[in-house]
């Protein structure tokens, strides 16, 4: 009777040593996954900032974008046919993109691209007026 009140005071003190090292055991894996997890939202985060950094800033595939893109097209070729002294072009596709531009500039709400496309399509626009000899090049 007392080896066995002995063996179950033994096992007793086994299994609470085993379950004291699974708790352990347990408790580091616990702080091995948090430190993990940690390091991973650390890491994702650096991610995002650099994909922030690079991503552009304005919508693409929406119409504005079309529109801006057409524009910036038309008012490099604008200044390249001016440069060429192909007048009438040249002024026509650098009004068209004026134009272009302060749309693109009311949707995004941006006052400064408005302005300084108005200004742009207003000055070109006057040149056209003020030189009718370049329509009656075109025409005759």
């Amino acid at each position: 009777m007392v080896k066995e009140i002995e063996h179950d005071e033994i096992s007793e003190v086994a299994e609470s040593g085993k379950m004291h090292n699974i708790t352990s055991k347990a408790g580091r894996l616990a702080m091995e996954l948090a430190a993990e997890k940690k390091r991973l939202a650390q890491e994702l985060e650096e991610l995002q900032g650099e994909y922030d950094d690079i991503k552009p800033l304005t919508p693409t595939g929406t119409r504005d974008w079309y529109v801006k893109w057409s524009s910036m097209i038309l008012g490099v070729m604008g200044v390249f046919l001016i440069s060429a002294e192909v007048y009438l072009f040249g002024q026509l596709a650098y009004l068209i993109s004026a134009i272009g531009w302060i749309y693109v500039g009311m949707q995004w709400g941006d006052r400064a691209i408005m302005i300084g496309s108005a200004i742009s399509a207003t000055a070109v626009a006057m040149f056209l007026i003020e030189n009718p000899l370049l329509f009656s090049k075109l025409l005759g």
